[in-house]
């Protein structure tokens, strides 16, 4: 799953009702790209763990592929940087 540029609070109930579709749609572990992300908040982690949630309910792995280094620093201050296998943007 790409998350957008734009994944902040406003955002995040669209993308959040694009989810069961999304991880239902393969197998294996799924990867949420955050490559393109610009503009996040907390609702970007909230939607990161309903993500995970629904992964693992789904029986598939779950990480997030090209944070941005400030994503991963909100990730830690909230504790779940570990729960969402945030691996670093190229530009990290």
């Amino acid at each position: 799953m790409q998350l957008p540029a734009d994944a902040t609070l406003t955002k995040v109930a669209e993308l959040a009702a694009a989810l069961p579709s999304a991880v239902s749609g393969g197998s294996g572990t799924f990867t949420v790209d955050a490559s393109a992300l610009t503009a996040y908040d907390t609702a970007t982690i909230a939607l990161l763990m309903q993500a995970r949630r629904a992964a693992q309910a789904a029986g598939r792995g779950f990480s997030v592929s090209g944070a941005p280094q400030q994503l991963q620093q909100l990730a830690a201050l909230y504790g779940v940087e570990e729960l969402l296998a945030l691996s670093p943007s190229a530009a990290s």
